[in-house]
């Protein structure tokens, strides 16, 4: 995979941080082994090399000390003079070395990474301003964060100014500003270095440093996050408040809530907000235990929101960056549940789990099946009576309220949802707190289409099951039911399916079938859809219609067509004398595609009647972003220059380029070439034809 591409060294440093996090939430010597193995045999590397360096890109060292240290650098937004990402790379390799130090005690781990970043400051010291923003067009990680950290650890001024040289001022400095520059950036590119602010605030306390990671937060959590807490369309963010058309097998990449978690905990940190948390829940839930299979533990890339998709779960030794944050996710679930100041005890999650708060001298468990229970309990057993508030989330959901009872006894209670109930008390062996907390049926809208919802039971997502993975009708226009009601409350017109937890089917709304929902992150293997159009019966009226000018608008471009060619069809394509370099297949919504990598192209014949006025009409689909400004060059002449990049969100579209007639005077055959500009890709392309103009 990705380890075989340059992006070498990224799955070692995930490993190793969750094995540390494995270690340090159950203290299994295996684990422990296994870090210890590995920070041995990168000490032996970079003992090998002399210079502290430690890289597995092919002529990595000489790259990057030679060329970009002397300012000759070639940047672009993955790749630093041909190698992919290699400082979000090492960023991967210190943030496992960093989890070996702190959870594991390994000194070994802290002497390597200072001796990397020692190495990485020759590489960067002579570089001015100008070219290390030249430098950081390239995607770069946390590296700042993982150089904060070290400040942290070590004390050495040298560290925090390295994390301070890893400032990408295009972004970081837009933001700080309180301007928007999110859409059409890459979403995983941005996260980390935010996460590297956030932590620079807590040991520097630069309010502008705070200020700017809460405000891109607040922007991606209120404003480009779906309904799982996910965000991005094919690792893009749009623009905000525009998702509905935003929904496809790519939406909501892992890596990215992975990172807005991370970050989540930090503004945790500062400050104890009940919002925070319920964001961290809804992300947690409903992506991050959704990504993996429990049946094999595979993960998924992208968590498909495409009405009528499902989950492609990924080949485990195809070492991708969501393979990678795969492996510290699903280690790290007890990393949030509990937080403290010196007299506050904050429950944050819902989770079973034990906690044991040495410096307070308080253990307790929490026992739960929670979310296929919706309560949760406590129960102390330290040794000796500890004083202690214990500050218990009163989720947003919870819209027909919480009990409490302590010791049996219900308490009163000062709250409203989205806030922190305080309970006092001075915590005995066997004391008992109960938090009920009832679900309830909602929808909730996507921002910029009130018809478009997703139903939500409690915390959960609920996906409705419609039914197996390779059913031959999933793109028929009509198989996602839709809800035929002005009703908006999903009470009125949910029934739960008894024997099953937290499982409804629809009565009377479906059109043209009922549907059975359950939670997404119980949803494996199966088509589904997260999101529904609603409809009165006027709206549907409406939509019968125009689905009616649809079809006729087909079939009057089907009787313009001379000739076409169903790109990504081997027979089709070879019978159009297709030819091509660097260039790929793939399907899309049940339908083939071409495309040409950066540098690539290909081609493909077409008839044209000779003497006619004629015209070449491509289609595409509008929703894929990215770098995609290419040349459609017919017979060595430049027909014209597309860009398709989120051209059209949601839509395939049919683009017409009208032939010059000197170009057909006296053919019967042209050749059509799709060649990308620099540092492009050209389509991806699905059908290509000649019409009559």
């Amino acid at each position: 995979g990705w380890e075989d591409e340059t992006l070498a060294g990224h799955s070692l440093g995930h490993y190793l941080g969750a094995c540390a996090l494995m270690y340090g939430s159950t203290g299994d010597e295996r684990f422990l082994d296994r870090v210890n193995y590995m920070v041995d045999e990168l000490a032996l590397v970079q003992a090998a090399d002399g210079d502290g360096y430690i890289g597995a890109f092919p002529d990595g060292k000489r790259i990057l000390a030679d060329e970009v240290g002397s300012g000759d650098i070639h940047a672009r937004a993955f790749s630093l003079n041909g190698i992919w990402a290699p400082f979000y790379t090492q960023h991967k390799i210190f943030s496992g070395l960093l989890y070996a130090y702190r959870l594991c005690d390994n000194e070994k781990a802290l002497e390597i990474s200072i001796g990397l970043a020692d190495w990485l400051s020759t590489v960067v010291d002579d570089l001015n301003d100008s070219l290390v923003q030249i430098m950081l067009r390239c995607e770069h990680g946390g590296i700042n964060e993982s150089m904060a950290e070290l400040y942290a650890i070590t004390g050495e001024d040298q560290y925090l100014s390295l994390s301070r040289v890893f400032h990408h001022r295009a972004i970081l400095d837009s933001l700080a500003a309180g301007v928007e520059v999110l859409p059409g950036k890459h979403a995983n590119t941005q996260i980390p270095k935010l996460i590297g602010l956030a932590r620079r605030y807590e040991l520097t306390g630069d309010e502008q440093d705070r200020e700017t990671a809460e405000f891109f937060w607040n922007r991606v959590v209120h404003h480009h996050s779906y309904v799982t807490g996910g965000n991005g369309n094919h690792e893009y963010f749009g623009q905000p408040d525009r998702l509905s058309k935003r929904l496809s097998d790519g939406t909501t990449e892992t890596c990215n809530v992975y990172n807005m978690l991370k970050l989540s905990r930090h503004l945790f940190c500062w400050e104890a907000g009940a919002g925070t948390a319920d964001y961290y829940e809804r992300a947690l839930f409903n992506h991050i235990l959704s990504s993996q299979n429990p049946g094999d533990g595979r993960v998924v890339y992208n968590q498909s929101l495409e009405m009528g998709g499902y989950k492609e779960y990924q080949d485990p030794f195809w070492f991708t960056c969501c393979i990678g944050t795969g492996m510290e996710s699903h280690a790290k679930y007890g990393w949030n549940i509990y937080y403290h100041n010196d007299k506050e005890l904050f429950v944050s999650q819902f989770i079973a789990s034990e906690l044991d708060w040495k410096e307070k001298g308080l253990r307790l468990q929490q026992i739960t099946h929670y979310p296929e229970q919706q309560e949760t309990s406590f129960e102390f057993g330290n040794a000796a009576s500890v004083a202690c508030d214990i500050m218990v989330r009163y989720p947003c959901w919870a819209e027909n309220g919480i009990e409490i009872l302590v010791n049996g006894r219900r308490r009163k209670l000062k709250g409203k949802p989205g806030s922190f109930i305080r309970i006092k008390g001075e915590w005995q062996s066997g004391d008992m707190i109960e938090v009920n907390m009832p679900f309830s049926l909602r929808l909730e809208s996507m921002p910029d289409d009130p018809h478009r919802v997703a139903i939500m039971y409690g915390p959960l997502v609920l996906a409705g099951d419609l039914g197996p993975e390779d059913d031959s009708n999933a793109y028929d226009p009509m198989y996602v039911p839709v809800l035929l009601t002005e009703n908006r409350d999903p009470d009125a017109w949910m029934e739960m399916v008894e024997g099953s937890y937290n499982t409804f089917r629809t009565v009377n709304v479906g059109r043209p079938r009922a549907v059975l929902l359950k939670p997404l992150y119980r949803t494996h293997e199966r088509r589904y859809s997260v999101y529904w159009d609603m409809y009165s019966g006027v709206d549907w009226s409406a939509r019968e219609r125009e689905m009616r000018v649809r079809r006729e608008q087909e079939e009057k471009m089907q009787e313009m067509t001379i000739d076409r060619v169903q790109m990504g069809d081997s027979l089709d394509e070879r019978g159009h004398a297709y030819q091509g370099e660097k260039t790929w297949t793939q399907t899309f919504r049940g339908r083939k595609f071409r495309e040409a990598d950066r540098s690539g192209w290909f081609s493909v014949d077409l008839a044209v009647f000779e003497g006619q006025p004629m015209a070449l009409v491509v289609e595409y689909w509008g929703g894929f972003p990215g770098s995609r400004t290419f040349d459609m060059v017919l017979d060595d002449e430049i027909l014209a220059t597309e860009n398709t990049s989120n051209k059209a969100d949601g839509q395939f579209i049919l683009e017409r380029y009208d032939i010059p007639d000197e170009l057909t005077f006296d053919k019967h055959m042209v050749r059509v070439i799709f060649r990308p500009h620099e540092g492009h890709r050209a389509g991806p392309v699905f059908t290509v034809r000649t019409v009559r103009r």
